[in-house]
């Protein structure tokens, strides 16, 4: 096979760069295969994959659940698992009909974090989307009554003085018996099935390498999350990498499956 130079999406975010960085710095042999890098917010990553705009890239469940003519899912990469979902939080306890009259900060109209927050909050339409690193100080700052935070956010917010309402990814959990599925790696139906494979696999290798060379990996991780504390960061990694980044399995399709069937009703 003939070298191919693919464009490549994931997020600045600690589980994502610790996942690609033996990739993307050539610390595994990626064969015949290069990569270009295109580092963005996951919303933005979402709104790409929707012109097409990469080969390969991480993208939330809940866009690519209207992609499946442009993208397929790999089995590896994914942020998928138990006890991980996005949290509404506030300031003060709400009742529903304060949360159902908003307006609520959500992390993106195309995450997951969204789609969750209207399964189980339907009749909420007082919505306002904000990056998710603004939402935890937007709701400090009485911007909002409440927001859905998402990523190493989970882990800070309780030090701030703010209160949990809801723990969607356990409401999840306990509807489906699922993990939750948040973002996986997709790839263009523009590459051949061999690059697909290849691919898949070369992920796989890098999560691999990672978890096993962690004082190699880290530095790298920490390049995109100096402003995170580092037991947070490595919080974070701990929570979104896990067995599922490693291969989806038929529990992980399941779930993914799932997610499409509640949002068909």
């Amino acid at each position: 096979m003939e070298s191919m130079k693919l464009t490549l999406g994931f997020s600045p975010c600690p589980n994502d760069t610790y996942m690609f960085a033996a990739l993307v710095n050539g610390w595994i042999d990626t064969g015949n295969l290069d990569f270009e890098v295109r580092m963005a917010d996951v919303e933005t990553l979402n709104e790409w994959a929707a012109n097409e705009l990469l080969d390969v890239s991480k993208i939330s469940f809940n866009r690519a659940l209207s992609l499946d003519d442009k993208y397929t899912l790999l089995s590896s990469g994914a942020a998928l698992g138990n006890k991980c979902g996005p949290l509404l939080i506030s300031k003060s306890p709400l009742t529903r009909e304060s949360i159902m009259e908003g307006p609520i900060a959500l992390p993106g109209k195309w995450t997951t974090a969204h789609l969750l927050f209207s399964i189980f909050y339907p009749q909420a339409v007082n919505k306002r989307f904000l990056s998710f690193d603004k939402i935890e100080e937007a709701v400090l700052h009485d911007e909002f009554p409440a927001g859905v935070i998402i990523h190493e956010n989970r882990f800070t917010y309780e030090s701030k003085g703010l209160l949990k309402i809801t723990d969607l990814g356990e409401e999840w959990e306990m509807l489906t018996g699922l993990p939750i599925p948040l973002g996986g790696i997709f790839t263009s139906h523009r590459l051949p099935q061999e690059v697909v494979n290849h691919v898949d696999q070369l992920i796989r290798e890098s999560v691999h390498f990672a978890r096993n060379h962690e004082e190699k990996v880290m530095p790298y991780v920490w390049q995109f999350a100096q402003e995170m504390d580092e037991e947070v960061m490595k919080s974070h990694i701990n929570l979104y990498v896990n067995d599922f980044s490693l291969d989806l399995g038929e529990k992980g399709r399941n779930a993914v499956r799932m997610l499409k069937k509640m949002t068909s009703r």
